[in-house]
C-alpha cells in the first residue's frame, strides 16, 4: 500500500480517518471499518479513554491477556496476570511457579530504588570555578525547585543527590548534572522530567547573576534536560534456592545432579557468549514484560534499562546467575526495575487497574519484587527444557493448536490430530491434510 499525504489528519474524526484509509487501502473483498469498529470498546466512556492513550487512534489492537498461578514470593502466594501472545510462555512460567512453591518459593530483595535524571549543558569557563561554585549551585537548585518537589518529599521521596559530571575531554564545554530521584510508589517520569527543566532554568539564571563569573562566561547553553532510562541503583534480586537432591527427576531419565550442572553450564554460556545472552535475556523478558504490560507501565523503558544493564561490566551477558555450592542450588536473578502503581496508564487502563487488583494493589516496591520473580521463572522453565527435552516440545504443542483453530478443527479432530502428532512433525500442511482425511472418512 502507497498511500498520498494528507494534511489535518490528526483533525479528522474516527469514522473520517477510517475512511481515508479505506480510500489508500483500496480493498473491495473487506469492509476495513467493520473489521476496525469491532475491537472498540461497547463502553463509549471508556473507548474515549483508551482513545487518548495515543494518537490518531481508529481501533484497539487485542493481546491475550492470561494467569499464571501458584507463585510463592516471600511467603505469600500470587496469581500473576501476563499480557503476551507468544505461545507456551504463561504456561510455562506457570509450571516454574508451581515447581518452587514445592521447593521454598521465590525470595526477593530489593537492591537499590533511585533513578537518575539529567541536564546536560555546556559552559567554556575556568572548570575549577564550576566545582568551587557547585556547592551553591545544588542549593539553589533543590531551593528554586522545592514547589515542584514538596508533595514528592512529603510522600519519601523527592531529590537525594545531584552531581557534576565532566565530559569536557570528550565534547568541548560539556557538562551534565546528574540527578538522583526517589518517585515512591510513582514511575515519576513527568515529575523527573519537570525538576529537571527547572533545574536547566535556575542553572542559567545562577551563572548570569553570580558575582564570582565573569561576563564572558556568563552563557550556559542547555542541550536537554531528561530522565534516563538506565537505572542501575533501582534493583531488585529474585531467586530460588534447594538442595541440588531436591530438584528432583526430569524428561529422559535425567537426574538432579546432572541437571544443576548441566543448567548451570546453560547460564555460564551466556555469560561469556552474547549470541546465547541475547537470546537467554529475551527469555526473560518474555515473562517480565507480560507483566509490565498487564500492569500498564512501560516495558520499553524496562527492557532499555535492562539490555544497558546487562552490558555494564564491557560485554553483553546473562542477567541470571547461577551457582552449585555445598549441595545447594541456588538461581537468581538481579534486574532493574523503574516501574510505578500510581499515575499513568495504571491509573487509567481499566484492564491495568484490574491486574494491581488482582496482585494485592502492591507498592511500587513489591510489584518490582513479583515482575523480576516472574522473570526469573520464565528464564528457569526455558533453561529446563533446553538442557532436558529442547525447547521445541512446548512450542509445537501450542503451534498445532493454532493450526487447528485455524482450520476450525472440533474436539474430536483436536484428539485425533494431537494424538497422531505426538512423535511426528508438525507442519500447517501435514496437519491440514490430515484434518482432510478425518472429514472425509
Amino acid at each position: 500500500m502507497n498511500s498520498k499525504s494528507v494534511a489535518g489528519f490528526s483533525k479528522l474524526n474516527k469514522i473520517q480517518k477510517i475512511a481515508w484509509l479505506k480510500e489508500q487501502f483500496d480493498d473491495q473483498n473487506e469492509d476495513l471499518h467493520d473489521i476496525l469498529s469491532s475491537f472498540w470498546l461497547n463502553d463509549e466512556p471508556m473507548q474515549k479513554v483508551v482513545d487518548g492513550f495515543s494518537e490518531n487512534t481508529v481501533s484497539n489492537f487485542v493481546m491475550p491477556y492470561g494467569l499464571a498461578p501458584n507463585f510463592l514470593i516471600d511467603g505469600e502466594i500470587f496469581c500473576v496476570p501476563m499480557v503476551i501472545e507468544e505461545s507456551s510462555v504463561v504456561a510455562a512460567a506457570s509450571s516454574a511457579a508451581k515447581y518452587w512453591m514445592d521447593r521454598g518459593g521465590f525470595k526477593t530483595q530489593i537492591l537499590g530504588t533511585s533513578k537518575i535524571g539529567q541536564v546536560h549543558f555546556k559552559w567554556f569557563g575556568n572548570p575549577s570555578l564550576i566545582v568551587q561554585l557547585f556547592p551553591e549551585i545544588k542549593h539553589a537548585l533543590i531551593q528554586n525547585a522545592s514547589p515542584i518537589t514538596e508533595n514528592m518529599v512529603k510522600r519519601g521521596g523527592g531529590v537525594t543527590d545531584i552531581e557534576l559530571i565532566d565530559f569536557t575531554k570528550d565534547i568541548e564545554g560539556l557538562y551534565q548534572l546528574r540527578v538522583h530521584f526517589e518517585t515512591c510508589d510513582s514511575m515519576g517520569a513527568n515529575f523527573i522530567n519537570s525538576t529537571l527543566e527547572n533545574f536547566a532554568n535556575t542553572l542559567e539564571d545562577f551563572f548570569v547573576d553570580h558575582p564570582s563569573v565573569n561576563d564572558k562566561d556568563r552563557d550556559v547553553d542547555i542541550i536537554m534536560s531528561i530522565l534516563s532510562n538506565y537505572t542501575p541503583q533501582c534493583v531488585v534480586r529474585a531467586e530460588v534456592s534447594c538442595k541440588v537432591n531436591e530438584l528432583g527427576t526430569f524428561a529422559n531419565g535425567m537426574m538432579a545432579e546432572q541437571l544443576a550442572e548441566k543448567f548451570k553450564t546453560a547460564v555460564q554460556i551466556a555469560h561469556i557468549d552474547p549470541y546465547r545472552a541475547t537470546t537467554h535475556n529475551k527469555g526473560i523478558f518474555n515473562g517480565i514484560d507480560a507483566v509490565i504490560l498487564a500492569t500498564g507501565n512501560d516495558f520499553r523503558a524496562t527492557e532499555a534499562a535492562g539490555h544497558t544493564y546487562a552490558a555494564k561490566d564491557g560485554i553483553y551477558k546473562s542477567l541470571s546467575h547461577c551457582e552449585i555450592k555445598d549441595g545447594i542450588f541456588r538461581f537468581w536473578l538481579d534486574i532493574p526495575l523503574a516501574i510505578g502503581t500510581v499515575g499513568g496508564l495504571t491509573s487509567l487502563h481499566p484492564l491495568a487497574k484490574k491486574t494491581l487488583e488482582i496482585l494485592g494493589n502492591p507498592s511500587a516496591e513489591k510489584l518490582m519484587r513479583i515482575i523480576a520473580s516472574v522473570g526469573l521463572a520464565q528464564n528457569f522453565a526455558a533453561l529446563r527444557s533446553l538442557v532436558t527435552t529442547g525447547i521445541q516440545q512446548g512450542h509445537m504443542k501450542m503451534h498445532i493448536m493454532n493450526i487447528l483453530n485455524h482450520l476450525q478443527a472440533n474436539d474430536s479432530e483436536v484428539d485425533q490430530t494431537l494424538s497422531y502428532f505426538a512423535d511426528k512433525t508438525v507442519s500447517f500442511s501435514a496437519v491440514r491434510d490430515f484434518i482432510a482425511k478425518i472429514r472425509i472418512n
